[in-house]
């Protein structure tokens, strides 16, 4: 008789689940959807709005529940703090050193992880956004460099609503983190169709190109944003503009 599967997800993997979903399963009533959008196999990318500190572990949860394990591009800072890094380091997250040469390497982590198959997580704005109205910031070009080097699929994903259980800059600035634990706070997360970037394949990779790109990858992202939260971006604002499927139409 054939065994039983085996699972995608390390031990370590598995004991951070079960550490962290009994917890939000208390706090955060979930609302997600598009999975059908996760690829079943080989490599891609996730590309996620970040709107709390607290976002990476509903992200984690949502995407724990896909089947296939994330790697997450991670602050370099994070590593150090105690049994938070030591997690980070087992469940295989890929640290990123900002502002150094080491930086370079987290993109090529990224890269061999992809082609490997597996799945990378990306905050594209790099921090928590600064916006007033919580919409997502101009991108940082590191997602866009991954997917026209490896060929991969770019997933969007967003979430609303874990802002309201950990605000990320309140009344008394970023320090001011007052946890809102009850009554249970709706958090949607949505993964969306993969962004298309057919436009920018076998071009040169200058930085107007990764620019573009870039630019897809956050319309992309606060599209699906504007649909959860019911709402449209103030005019103008950076990642509101149309695909370029919609431009032609």
């Amino acid at each position: 008789m054939p065994g039983k599967p085996r699972s995608p997800y390390s031990i370590w993997y598995r004991l951070a689940a079960a550490i962290v979903k009994p917890i939000l399963f208390v706090f955060v009533r979930r609302h997600w959807r598009g999975y059908e959008h996760i690829p079943a196999e080989g490599g891609f990318i996730t590309v996620v709005n970040h709107i709390s500190y607290l976002d990476p572990l509903t992200y984690g949860h949502f995407q724990y529940q896909s089947g296939r394990p994330a790697r997450l591009l991670a602050k370099a800072s994070l590593f150090g703090i105690p049994f938070v890094g030591l997690m980070l380091r087992r469940t295989g997250q890929i640290p990123v050193h900002r502002g150094t040469a080491d930086a370079a390497l987290a993109l090529r982590d990224a890269v061999d992880a992809v082609s490997r198959g597996e799945c990378v997580a990306i905050y594209p704005e790099g921090t928590v956004t600064r916006d007033p109205g919580m919409w997502p910031t101009a991108g940082k070009t590191g997602a866009a460099r991954i997917a026209l080097t490896t060929g991969v699929p770019v997933i969007p994903v967003a979430q609303w609503g874990a802002h309201r259980i950990v605000p990320p800059y309140a009344r008394g600035g970023p320090g001011d983190r007052r946890l809102r634990l009850v009554p249970r706070t709706p958090v949607h997360v949505v993964a969306g169709p993969p962004v298309d970037l057919s436009r920018h394949e076998g071009r040169p990779l200058t930085s107007d190109v990764l620019k573009e790109a870039t630019e897809d990858i956050m319309a992309a992202i606060t599209a699906l944003l504007a649909d959860i939260r019911g709402e449209e971006p103030p005019a103008g604002h950076c990642c509101a503009r149309r695909s370029p499927h919609e431009r032609a139409m």
